[in-house]
């Protein structure tokens, strides 16, 4: 039997690794990988100015880089594609109503609103680092 690669995570490069983080760890509920967690107030963060990952029970990890410059994706035109977004999906449209009024609390941007579609309801949005996600209703 050949010997496949194992998914392990997604990482978005970010100007700011502990502000991302901590962003998509309130949003979706995700845990710091062990040592990845924030210092106490006013004690160096020397993670959060390189690499950090945050867990989610089922084993998926969502990992963020530290860089010097990033341009936002200027997502549905523009001269920056958004080259790869999070497809997030809740069982709902509550929970979907839901997840919209958290994402824009912590600092989303809602970039597309198709929330009345029948067939899929959905909203596309930006991260605080100008990724674009989506929220859609899958009741599976």
């Amino acid at each position: 039997m050949e010997t496949v690669p194992n998914f392990r995570q997604v990482v978005l490069d970010t100007t700011d690794a502990r502000g991302l983080a901590e962003f998509y760890r309130r949003f979706l509920g995700l845990n710091y990988r062990e040592g990845d967690e924030p210092p106490a107030p006013g004690e160096p963060d020397p993670n959060g100015r390189d690499w950090l990952v945050l867990r989610n029970p089922n084993g998926s990890q969502l990992a963020f880089q530290q860089v010097d410059a990033l341009p936002a994706a200027t997502w549905p035109e523009g001269e920056h594609p958004q080259q790869l977004h999070l497809d997030l999906t809740v069982p709902t449209v509550d929970a979907l109503d839901a997840a919209h009024d958290s994402a824009l609390r912590l600092g989303a941007r809602m970039l597309l609103d198709r929330s009345e579609d029948p067939q899929e309801p959905l909203r596309v949005y930006a991260d605080p680092a100008g990724h674009p996600f989506c929220v859609f209703v899958s009741p599976h």
